[in-house]
């Protein structure tokens, strides 16, 4: 043991919403353990988890069509939507125990229910929207959504919509009322405080990550021994060493290149593609009380799956806004506060050649992400026309968006891929472990960080105080519509969904 070191028995590198979970979700299983967050800017929550700079849609499939696809013969695919919205439930249920134990947990402050909706024009378009609706409506999950081709529904849903549309023009849009607005910035916040009760957390802030390696004394068995974290306090300058038994990467953007100065085998030949994002921003209350809903529609000609344009009411610190978008662009960055040197320092030998492959196979999405980047504000207005025919130009206003970092990688099967949602790594000891990707992320933080927390803490009692915090716990909803009416039930009660 290096006595020189501060001890921890798990750290967490970055302060958004994953690493916040993961930390409550050990705290609330195992309090004595010794938790250790490490955060580069001077707050939590600033990059991908800050409340603008993502959609802050509750991810449950009920209206993002790029959940549900469908193949040559037209078949709609639901397994994706299913698997994400089992995965919501049991982060709403997560909060439901929160605001139960800890006065302090405020779910209304971060929780807002808005409706989910799907919105689409087009013959062909309408067509898959029905598929989607019939082939979903059969599945207890999404057993509350509706379907209409009427413009005058459309409307009472979201006037907005309508409002200049000529009433011949072939729209369809589906709704599920319970759908859900959430400001991943406060819920940080609060997950926070819940933390900071707890004598054996400690959370060091404006401190950079220079190198985690495992200790060097051979006489200590691989699978014991610790791993040793270089850090730099930015503010005072200072360099510090912290030794952990477990670690857990959630820096975003920045945990290709942790783990590629690690030489970690199980990382090796990932890389990362940086996409920023931009918003159109209203704050016009006459427009704002005209549409209060989440309304997402079809990709646009020649977009990645993740680039689905969606119309947003958000409600932040208590102030109701609208955001369109995203509107992605290309940058260097892999985070919204990085280094423009960020990718170039990411390119290894052993990820080069899957680098080169990935962007040749991808020139169609390069050229999108840059003519994207040079739009014009007026461009972006004519885009937002197709939800909101009414729209003038003096309304909006853009916002820069946070940082997403897609996962390039060679798949044994596939060949080098570039790669759209989230993978979680793991060290063959099970003891560190490494988030990586994008959407739909912060809404299934629960899920992810129950995976996360059951490998690196591979305890035989967690499974039974996991079922106390989440009821679903090792059940499918899907496929038991009694056990999700009553948790249900409970869990939206609680949270004020119902």
């Amino acid at each position: 043991m290096l006595k020189n070191k501060n001890q921890y028995d798990i750290t967490l590198v970055g302060g958004g919403v994953m690493s916040l979970t993961l930390a409550v979700l050990i705290s609330e299983l195992n309090p004595k353990l010794k938790i250790h967050i490490i955060e580069k800017l001077s707050v939590c929550a600033k990059e991908s988890s800050g409340p603008l700079n993502n959609a802050g849609t509750g991810h449950a499939g009920y209206c993002e069509l790029n959940y549900t696809p469908h193949n040559n013969e037209g078949k709609i695919i639901i397994k994706r939507a299913i698997e994400i919205n089992e995965m919501f439930e049991v982060s709403l249920q997560f909060w439901a125990y929160l605001d139960k134990k800890y006065p302090i947990f405020n779910p209304k402050k971060f929780l807002k229910k808005i409706p989910h909706i799907s919105f689409v024009w087009g013959e062909k378009n309408v067509a898959l929207l029905r598929k989607r609706f019939l082939a979903l409506k059969k599945q207890p999950l999404f057993k509350e959504m509706e379907f209409t081709e009427d413009h005058k529904k459309i409307k009472k849903w979201s006037p907005l919509l309508i409002e200049g549309r000529e009433s011949s023009e072939n729209i369809a849009a589906t709704n599920i009322p319970h759908g859900t607005d959430v400001n991943f910035g406060e819920l940080t916040a609060q997950l926070l405080k819940i933390l900071s009760k707890n004598k054996n957390f400690n959370l060091s802030l404006n401190t950079n990550v220079t190198k985690i390696k495992l200790e060097s004394n051979v006489w200590i068995k691989e699978n014991k021994k610790k791993w040793i974290i270089d850090t730099t306090n930015n503010k005072l300058n200072k360099k510090i060493s912290n030794e952990s038994s477990l670690v857990f990467i959630g820096a975003g953007g920045m945990a290709i290149n942790l783990l590629q100065k690690m030489k970690l085998k199980e990382a090796f030949g990932y890389a990362g593609y940086p996409i920023s994002g931009k918003w159109l921003v209203s704050y016009n209350k006459s427009i704002i009380k005209k549409h209060k809903a989440k309304v997402y529609s079809h990709v646009l000609p020649k977009a990645p799956p993740m680039s689905i344009p969606h119309l947003d009411l958000r409600v932040i610190a208590g102030s109701e806004m609208l955001l369109f978008g995203p509107f992605a662009g290309f940058s260097f960055k892999f985070l919204k506060y990085g280094s423009s040197l960020d990718l170039f320092k990411s390119i290894k030998m052993n990820n080069i050649k899957t680098l080169i492959f990935v962007m040749f196979k991808n020139l169609g999405l390069l050229a999108y992400l840059i003519k994207q980047a040079l739009m014009s504000n007026r461009s972006r207005i004519d885009q937002l026309r197709g939800f909101y025919p009414n729209v003038q130009n003096k309304d909006w206003s853009p916002y820069v968006a946070g940082q997403r970092v897609q996962i390039i990688k060679n798949c044994p099967i596939n060949g080098p891929k570039l790669e759209f949602g989230t993978e979680i790594i793991f060290t063959k000891n099970k003891n560190l472990a490494a988030l990586l990707g994008a959407s739909p992320g912060a809404s299934v933080a629960v899920s992810s960080m129950i995976k996360v927390l059951t490998n690196l803490l591979n305890d035989g009692s967690n499974k039974s105080k996991l079922k106390k915090i989440i009821p679903s716990y090792g059940y499918e909803l899907n496929n038991d519509p009694a056990l999700l009416k009553r948790i249900r039930t409970k869990t939206y009660k609680q949270l004020g969904l119902w």
